[in-house]
């Protein structure tokens, strides 16, 4: 904004409000989350070549602004392809500051050599945003914390906690117990039974190969119990739903599950559906294929308005995380 001083031009210093855009898959999300942040949905056009080649294009000024760019990188390719474009556009029209909102950071799964002659997804992610120009990345339970190390740039790593934990206190479930579903998920179920007081146990599984379980064992008591596994994610199901059952066998009262990101891949929906699993709660971070009474939805656009607004100004965020 310019002010008339002494016939001289003058800019006020009041800083611009930010301006947020979203990959085509991601517009569901980022349409609520610019409702709660306060400003209207920014345009941008898709233009696509008949052997599916793409080019988006922001179809307004966003120079000297901070632009939030909204966009969960689940396959196919595209997604993160699109982000990677839209980053790159921004750079060129002289933004000042850009946020790569990625609600789910796809290829996370990938944060190790896990056996010889394999990539490490996660870390080629990170240079690829770091080399399109993102200046800020914001994410929300990532599948492996360590993958923040990864970037040279801010990483505001937000946790779904802060939207699962107020809901299942309303659930006044008696005698309740957190249950990880694998000993790598260990670490986030002991932070959920702090916050709730509540006992912890893990089921142990091996797989022969991705996706498949082989066994899975029970570490820890259940009987007469209320549990609620939690994981970050949720794809094909048969954990969980293997999970849901081998508990209710062991004498479980109730058993729900809380998973961040519903990648629901393959028969997941059919799964969900034939386990003894209560209720499946997850985020909007990646769109449901289909609808089922088992499954309840949080939205996490409220969050990450606030915590956008907070780094547009500058605030701390540490006062979001409640646990």
């Amino acid at each position: 904004m310019y002010r008339c001083i002494n016939n001289k031009l003058s800019m006020s210093h009041h800083e611009p409000e930010a301006k947020i855009f979203a990959c085509s898959q991601s517009v569901y999300l980022a349409e609520k989350i610019a409702a709660a942040y306060g400003v209207p949905l920014g345009k941008v056009i898709t233009s696509t070549y008949s052997d599916g080649e793409f080019q988006p294009s922001f179809e307004e000024s966003i120079r000297g602004l901070r632009v939030f760019i909204v966009c969960s990188t689940f396959p196919s390719a595209d997604n993160l392809m699109e982000l990677l474009l839209m980053i790159d556009a921004a750079k060129r029209a002289s933004a000042r500051h850009i946020t790569a909102v990625i609600p789910y950071f796809g290829w996370a799964r990938q944060d190790r050599k896990d056996k010889p002659r394999v990539p490490i997804g996660a870390k080629l992610v990170a240079n690829l945003l770091d080399a399109a120009g993102a200046t800020r990345v914001m994410t929300m339970d990532l599948h492996a914390d360590q993958i923040q190390g990864f970037f040279e740039k801010p990483v505001d790593h937000l946790f779904a906690s802060t939207i699962f934990l107020p809901y299942v206190k309303s659930l006044g479930l008696e005698n309740l117990t957190i249950a990880s579903p694998d000993m790598g998920g260990s670490k986030r179920a002991y932070a959920y039974s702090k916050f709730l007081e509540s006992d912890v146990v893990v089921c142990y599984k091996q797989r022969k190969v991705a996706n498949v379980i082989d066994t899975m064992e029970l570490i820890g008591e259940v009987k007469g119990k209320n549990v609620i596994l939690v994981d970050d994610m949720i794809d094909t199901g048969g954990t969980l739903a293997k999970a849901a059952d081998l508990m209710i066998e062991k004498g479980a009262l109730s058993v729900r599950a809380i998973c961040t990101h519903p990648i629901l891949s393959g028969e997941a929906y059919e799964k969900i559906e034939n386990s003894k699993l209560s209720e499946l709660i997850v985020t909007d971070s990646i769109p449901l294929k289909k609808k089922s009474n088992k499954i309840r939805v949080l939205s996490c656009a409220p969050l990450f308005a606030e915590v956008m607004h907070m780094v547009h100004h500058n605030n701390s965020i540490s006062g979001k995380f409640i646990m």
